[in-house]
């Protein structure tokens, strides 16, 4: 993130769609100070309880997932919307196939190096 901050026009459909395991892919796009992903998650596919010191806003596109978060279970269904605070340990399961939204501040740099282990291979994060 350096350099002058530059105007960008990306069509999703020209975004690369990155496959993290056979349950899981995504498309990303990276701002100045935010990202934005697209998360394709089939039905039962599991994000592993993880964090990190981005804040999250997920917003369900089209099916449901499931969070375990801050002591509760949340179920988040399209057209809704789950703000995550910045260190919250959370994790998720596909109800049904799903598409969510995720709006990451600042971008998060595990995913942009490919070090997310816990998405790709189901390595719990310490």
């Amino acid at each position: 993130m350096s350099g002058e901050p530059r105007l960008k026009h990306i069509p999703w459909n020209e975004t690369k769609r990155e496959k993290l395991n056979d349950m899981i892919d995504r498309e990303m796009v990276v701002g100045d100070n935010l990202m934005l992903a697209r998360v394709f998650l089939k039905k039962g596919a599991h994000v592993p309880l993880h964090h990190h010191h981005n804040e999250q806003v997920t917003y369900i596109l089209e099916g449901s997932l499931k969070f375990a978060l801050d002591g509760q279970e949340i179920v988040v269904q399209a057209g809704e919307v789950l703000c995550i605070p910045s260190g919250m340990p959370h994790e998720a399961w596909a109800l049904e196939d799903t598409l969510d939204l995720d709006v990451f501040n600042p971008p998060r740099e595990d995913w942009l190096n490919q070090t997310d282990d816990y998405l790709r291979l189901g390595i719990p994060m310490k």
